[in-house]
């Protein structure tokens, strides 16, 4: 499906390639009807582009003569950071990136000098990014329509599958979009459930724009909710740590998902709530620094075992 901006350049770009087409030729090739092909061409118009039309049998529509639109120019700097920005993109794993940032690499790499484009090019064969792909990637038409609802405080319609498969409907306001640890996220107020709520793209079944609009908290930090959320979601075992640390280095050796920090007497509190007793034992030895568990008793007993698992790796020679 066509975005209509891509289809007003691809008015601009057939009539460079053939010099006249006639109305109908244009509908045709972007199967858009008479009135619509007008309205392109009056928004290229608008823009400055001297598309002119002939009336009559053999009429139709062209480019002035001796206009072309001027050749892109980049620096090293901005090609350099045009790659980077499209080798994360690909990176990032979007269901439909692939072709779309091939392509796109392709036309820079087309338009720049020799020695810009052997420069770049050999970023491109060297570079490695080490950004965490997306686990469940979201369709591409899910991450724009949610982004420009967000943008344009428009309200949204969703189907939802939850974590078991139930389905939903629900009338939400995007505040914002935000890609964390490999998969996509929107944060929003939900009115099914009257209330802010975190929504995972990859589960997002159908999406559609609707006529209301809202206005989004001046101060919502979308990315502070995200990880809020999933640092806080309902486990089998709620965590308790004393952190014998500053909240300064508490925040640079904990990862916001993994748990809530709080300042307290003697040092920060670690709250979190986990399945796995054994996996947040072995994480918060990893920490490296010293600290008091409160609850659960059983993290104590765990912490005990990985201790005597520790001591008879070290024994052994």
């Amino acid at each position: 499906m066509y975005h209509p901006t891509t289809r007003v350049l691809a008015v601009l770009e057939l009539l460079q390639s053939h010099g006249r087409l006639s109305g109908r030729e244009l509908s045709e090739r972007l199967e858009v009807d008479l009135r619509t092909v007008r309205r392109y061409v009056t928004m290229l118009q608008d823009l400055g582009i001297p598309v002119e039309g002939e009336r009559g049998r053999y009429g139709g529509y062209l480019l002035r003569p001796g206009y072309k639109l001027p050749p892109l120019m980049f620096t090293d700097d901005e090609a350099l950071a045009v790659t980077l920005g499209l080798m994360a993109a690909r990176r990032l794993g979007l269901a439909v990136t692939a072709p779309a940032v091939e392509g796109a690499l392709a036309k820079v790499d087309r338009v720049l000098p020799r020695a810009v484009r052997q420069r770049v090019g050999a970023v491109q064969e060297t570079l490695v990014i080490d950004l965490v792909p997306s686990a469940e990637a979201p369709a591409s038409a899910v991450v724009v329509t949610l982004s420009e609802a967000a943008h344009q405080g428009r309200r949204v319609w969703l189907r939802y599958a939850a974590a078991g498969g139930t389905e939903t409907e629900r009338a939400v306001d995007p505040y914002g979009i935000v890609y964390l640890t490999g998969r996509w996220y929107a944060a929003g107020y939900c009115h099914l459930r009257q209330g802010l709520r975190t929504f995972r793209l990859d589960r997002v079944r159908e999406v559609a724009p609707r006529d209301e609009t809202f206005a989004r908290p001046p101060d919502f930090d979308s990315l502070a909710y995200v990880q809020r959320t999933l640092a806080t979601m309902p486990g089998t075992w709620q965590v308790e740590v004393l952190l014998e640390t500053t909240l300064e280095e508490a925040r640079h050796r904990v990862p916001p998902t993994l748990a809530t920090l709080d300042p307290a007497p003697g040092g920060v509190l670690f709250r979190c709530a986990v399945e796995d007793l054994e996996w947040i034992a072995r994480a918060l030895v990893g920490l490296g620094c010293p600290f008091v568990v409160r609850e659960p008793a059983e993290l104590r007993t765990e912490l005990r075992r990985l201790a005597a698992r520790i001591g008879a790796s070290a024994a052994v020679t």
